[in-house]
């Protein structure tokens, strides 16, 4: 029979990764049964960790099943004695199961398990004759194996991957050179490894000896992306957000990271700070710092690979009150409203504009920039129920706000009976909306009548 170890080893850390999507999907629930005004991307993001909790638990299902099997010895990886899920293969010829080579080629090892050969180079090739093999021999079992890109790895740090992760970081205080090899492989290893990410909450000095490249007089922007990218992946572990955004230089240095550096610096900068934004007291932090400003800046250059992290971090942010009077403060509403006009981004920003129209000067600001025209045209013209929803959200505060803009609505009204129509066939939130709109119109016009 085959040992268990490795599955017993894989089933702690899908319990983990299960009470994590539990956690962060109860978080999204209650957000969108509470806050009328929560967003698609709310509700994409439950969808998304639903998703993850069925993938789970056909993992699991797979792993238990695996439990009991025999397998043959060449299906089995040198280091784990299990059956492989991804086989693949190492300079010197031999084959073994991806996430237990990685994991002992990130602990420093540079030589092959099971020959002891020093390895020319460390690149793993798929071994797809042998996942076939393993494949039809899985299925001929009766066996579902897991596809590899959802099998989730999970394994903790090893001592020497430990003592990897101390000298790496004690390279980021040394010579450039040795600064860029030590950056690139905390990010990948950060990137790749749930475990090291953890490792970082360890001692807030570990952050430090991070950003210590990033004080530097002397800018090196591949540097600079390395560093941030790895702040990012640190950020995404649960327990370090507030650990994180606490540090007073953290928060700089991601303002500073979103105005200058590649574009990929900038974007995972605006990542860092959504995923930071994740904690409530941490909303506080960062809106204090000033951090909407340099999020709207970027937002308004509008470089498609940062705008969802953009737009996301702003969302986020803006769900704290006083952080929309900054944002608005900021010149978001200038922004978004254009770029809305534009025709980009329309999803994301309907969102958020939806969240600002509860801040008056907002509202007024939308009015002026002659949003009303364009949020009926996407009531009239868009498929997409969320923005429909978000658009009659917003017509319906600055109406209610600005009298003169009565207008238009009863205009668009007697032309293609549009809010007639969503008052129909909207969302239960559009319906009450556009039927206060109409109710509104009719009693403008019962009024004239009378008089």
């Amino acid at each position: 029979m085959a040992k268990t170890g490795v599955f017993n080893s894989d089933s702690t850390a899908m319990e983990k990764v299960t009470e994590l999507i539990k956690t962060e999907l109860m978080k999204l629930v209650n957000s969108i049964v509470q806050d009328e005004n929560c967003s698609v991307e709310t509700i994409d993001q439950a969808q998304d960790k639903l998703y993850a909790l069925k993938e789970l638990q056909l993992c699991k299902k797979s792993l238990s099943s695996l439990k009991l099997k025999e397998c043959p010895q060449e299906f089995r990886c040198p280091i784990s004695k299990d059956l492989m899920k991804d086989p693949c293969v190492v300079a010197t010829g031999q084959t073994y199961d991806r996430p237990f080579i990685q994991n002992w080629l990130k602990a420093g090892n540079r030589t092959c398990p099971r020959t002891e050969e020093v390895l020319s180079h460390i690149i793993l090739t798929p071994n797809h004759v042998m996942r076939e093999l393993i494949t039809k021999w899985c299925k001929s079992q009766g066996i579902e194996l897991p596809d590899p890109a959802q099998y989730i790895n999970e394994l903790p740090v090893t001592e020497h991957g430990h003592e990897r992760f101390l000298s790496l970081l004690k390279s980021l205080s040394s010579t450039i050179s040795e600064q860029k090899e030590a950056a690139k492989e905390l990010r990948l290893l950060t990137k790749r490894m749930p475990s090291f990410r953890a490792l970082f909450g360890e001692s807030v000095e570990f952050i430090h000896q991070l950003l210590g490249p990033l004080n530097q007089i002397e800018f090196h922007p591949d540097l600079q992306e390395d560093v941030i990218s790895t702040l990012l992946n640190v950020s995404i572990h649960e327990d370090n957000k507030k650990l994180v955004a606490e540090i007073p230089e953290v928060i700089t240095l991601l303002m500073e990271s979103l105005k200058s550096g590649t574009i990929e610096t900038r974007s995972n900068a605006a990542a860092a700070l959504f995923t930071l934004s994740a904690v409530d007291s941490n909303k506080v932090l960062i809106g204090k710092s000033g951090a909407l400003g340099p999020l709207i800046d970027l937002l308004e250059e509008g470089y498609p690979l940062a705008m969802k992290d953009v737009a996301s971090a702003i969302f986020s942010l803006c769900l704290l009150h006083e952080n929309k009077a900054r944002a608005v403060r900021d010149g978001a509403v200038r922004v978004i409203v254009k770029k809305i006009m534009n025709g980009e981004y329309v999803d994301e920003l309907l969102a958020i504009l939806a969240m600002l129209s509860s801040h008056r000067r907002a509202v007024e600001e939308m009015g002026e920039l002659g949003a009303v025209p364009v949020l009926l045209s996407i009531i009239r013209e868009s498929t997409c129920g969320m923005n429909k929803e978000n658009s009659i959200a917003i017509l319906h505060s600055i109406c209610f706000n600005d009298r003169t803009k009565w207008k238009e609505v009863r205009e668009e009204e007697k032309e293609n009976a549009t809010i007639s129509k969503l008052a129909q066939d909207g969302t239960s939130r559009a319906k009450r909306k556009a039927s206060g709109i109409l109710e509104r119109l009719n009693r403008a016009v019962n009024f004239t009548h009378t008089a």
